[in-house]
This record gives structure tokens, C-alpha cells and sequence, in this order.
């Protein structure tokens, strides 16, 4: 098996003799955030999180798995106000803190890069400074050059900044040069050069990253499913490869893993 929840497998043991259950409805929430949760309000949504609980559904009959759409900016209260059981790809930094809950770390990270239009003599200390750069930022976003502040104002205001609902805009801007700078998912960044080999050349992709995403799951008070239940789960699930190889075609990266 993977190094991947090698930290939790205490929580498997707890499993054990546990009596079986009727099927119990796990309301979980997602909003638009490609690739973990592309269109969750729509009939077929798309991405690692709706990939992982069909996945989830096939392992098992205890628990039944339900995507339940939100926003980017409601997800916290909506969760709070009990709308869903949990939440899943939320990282410390995003400001879930004074939201009840129970965080369990999944071990899987992402990051935030900085892309730019490639151009001669154009190289990584183009990065070093945002300021008087025009930057394209998906609104509602988190951003650690921003001290992590999502409020629009302050981000158009401090840092020039185009907010839209969409990646593939953000870098289409950046090649009309319409915008200096994109801040991207590195996983959907590389999903997009797979699916645009031949834009490869145009882009400049920062070594230096805005921030690393520590992903964790956020469980409600309410929540009838535990961490520890969810833990087993995850690690039932990756017996097989399933897991892994579900990170793997969306890019995602286990710490520890080979190309760490």
C-alpha cells in the first residue's frame, strides 16, 4: 500500500467490531472549484470530489455519499447552518477555523503558481514583484500574497486585480495580454496543458508558489459520519490502487509520495 493516510491507520483499527448500520445519507458540500468540483449544481458534475464519492458508494453500503451544491463564499455558513454533513479539499489557510467542526487531514497537497506570458528575456524574477502588475484571480479565492483576504475591493484595490469565475479566462487574458499575471490551481494547470499541449511554449509557470494547499476533510457536530469512520474508508478505498490512481490522473500530490 501507498504512503498515502500511513498517519491514520489507528483510525481503521477503530473500526473493528463495529455493528453494522442501516445506509446513513452523507449530505456533502461543493462548490465550482475545477478540478475538485467542476458545476456541482448540474445533472453530471465533474472532478476529483464527485469521482470520489461514486467511488465511496460503490465500496460500501453503510453510507450513501450526496453531493450538495454551494459557493465558494456561503460554503462555511452553509455547513454551520447545517445544510450538509461535510466538506472535503479545504485548506487551514481558507479561513474555516471559526466554523464548528472536525478537521481530519487527508495528506494530499496542491499548490497555487504563478503563470505569465512567456516572452524573451522574460524568466522567474519576473515573479519577485506583483505590485503594478495587472493580475487575473478567480473571485473568492484565498491567495497568500494577499494575506489570504478574498474581499474583492481589497483585491481590486491593492493589487489591480480582474476577478473571474474561471481558470481557462484567467490564462486566455494572459495570452491577449490583457493580464501580467494568473494565479492558478497547479492541478488544473496541468490538467490544461495535457488538454492544450501546444500553448505549453506561451506560458511561464513560476517555480515559486503563492501557497501550498494542506487539504483537509471538515465534518459537522452533527455529522453522523466520523473522522475516524471516514479514515477507514479513504483507506478500504486505496487497497486497490483506486485512490491513488484517482489523484494521480487529476495531478494531486501525496507528501512523501515518489515525485514529491
Amino acid at each position: 500500500m501507498s504512503r498515502l493516510f500511513k498517519g491514520l491507520l489507528f483510525a481503521l483499527s477503530l473500526l473493528a467490531g463495529l455493528p453494522a448500520v442501516a445506509e446513513q445519507r452523507v449530505q456533502v458540500g461543493a462548490y465550482h472549484f475545477p478540478p475538485y468540483a467542476v458545476k456541482p449544481e448540474s445533472l453530471k458534475p465533474g472532478g476529483v470530489l464527485p469521482e470520489l464519492l461514486a467511488a465511496l458508494n460503490r465500496l460500501q453500503d453503510d453510507y450513501r455519499f450526496v453531493l450538495v451544491p454551494t459557493s465558494v463564499t456561503r460554503r462555511y455558513r452553509d455547513m454551520e447552518s447545517g445544510r450538509f454533513d461535510m466538506m472535503l479539499f479545504e485548506s487551514p489557510g481558507w479561513g474555516w477555523q471559526d466554523t464548528p467542526h472536525t478537521a481530519l487531514d487527508l495528506h494530499i497537497e496542491d499548490a497555487e503558481v504563478y503563470v505569465a506570458r512567456a516572452e524573451s528575456g522574460r524568466d522567474e524574477g519576473y515573479f519577485e514583484q506583483l505590485k503594478g502588475k495587472r493580475l487575473a484571480l478567480y473571485s473568492g479565492y484565498h491567495y497568500g500574497f494577499a494575506g489570504f483576504n478574498a474581499d474583492q475591493q481589497y483585491l481590486t484595490q491593492e493589487f489591480d486585480a480582474v476577478l473571474t469565475y474561471s481558470h481557462d479566462s484567467n490564462l486566455t487574458m494572459l495570452l491577449r495580454g490583457r493580464a501580467d499575471i494568473a494565479v492558478i490551481t497547479r492541478s488544473y494547470l496541468q490538467i490544461y496543458q495535457d488538454r492544450y499541449p501546444e500553448r505549453n511554449s506561451d506560458l511561464l509557470v513560476s517555480q515559486r508558489v503563492d501557497q501550498v494547499y494542506k487539504h483537509h476533510a471538515l465534518f459537522s457536530p452533527e455529522s453522523s459520519l466520523t473522522p475516524e469512520v471516514f479514515a477507514g474508508l479513504l483507506l478500504a478505498l486505496n487497497r486497490d490502487g483506486q485512490l491513488d490512481a484517482l489523484l494521480n490522473r487529476y495531478h494531486l500530490m501525496v507528501p512523501g509520495s515518489p515525485g514529491d
